[in-house]
């Protein structure tokens, strides 16, 4: 009895609460729908791209035509926006940065909804260079590790030392340096030095 008792109560609680939502909808929620619909390809760059320099983004408020515009981030990774000044964007997503500036308008604007959006997301590169046979410059794609980095320059030479790869990484204005072995990678498994791949890395294959 204590059982179904149990069971008759828990069927009465999950019936008031459905009686108690309301199918209508907010204005709020009709703009974060729009935005969650948009095509899959134009929501991968919010979760996953680094903005560089050169990247052009169209930052829209919702019904506020003062606080929309579109900007080119400038060489030092700052835009400059209306009256909020200069801000930082280099090295952010475009999710982060729509936060920062949503916080910034709580200053002009009750519940600002604000998106920010990628318009050339093309800046974004790294570097392959040494004894691969396609050196170059190539376009950094959303999790590229180093194997597909290999993979697209073609492969080593045949004088490659496959054991004394080097990744040069800029990190917060200081230079990295981080040794890859090829063959602990496909020999011995060592998944660990597949690392992914950040804008501007340089792959020197000796």
């Amino acid at each position: 009895m204590k059982h179904k008792h149990f069971v008759l109560s828990f069927f009465c609680l999950i019936f008031i609460a459905g009686c108690g939502h309301s199918d209508k909808k907010s204005d709020y929620d009709d703009v974060i729908a729009s935005y969650i619909n948009r095509p899959a390809q134009d929501q991968l760059p919010q979760l996953y791209y680094k903005i560089s320099p050169g990247d052009g983004l169209e930052i829209i408020t919702w019904k506020e035509p003062d606080f929309s515009k579109e900007v080119l981030v400038r060489g030092d990774g700052k835009i400059t926006f209306p009256s909020l000044g200069e801000i930082e964007v280099g090295g952010k997503t475009p999710t982060q940065v729509r936060n920062e500036i949503m916080a910034k308008l709580n200053d002009y604007i009750v519940n600002p909804v604000v998106s920010v959006s990628l318009k050339n997301p093309q800046s974004q590169k790294f570097y392959m260079l040494g004894e691969v046979n396609k050196p170059g410059e190539y376009p950094l794609s959303k999790d590229m590790t180093l194997l597909q980095a290999i993979a697209m320059s073609s492969g080593f030479t045949e004088w490659a030392s496959r054991k004394e790869i080097i990744v040069i990484r800029h990190e917060l204005g200081v230079q990295r340096i981080i040794p890859i072995n090829y063959k602990a990678i496909v020999e011995d498994k060592d998944f660990s030095q597949n690392i992914p791949l950040r804008a501007n890395d340089t792959i020197i294959v000796p």
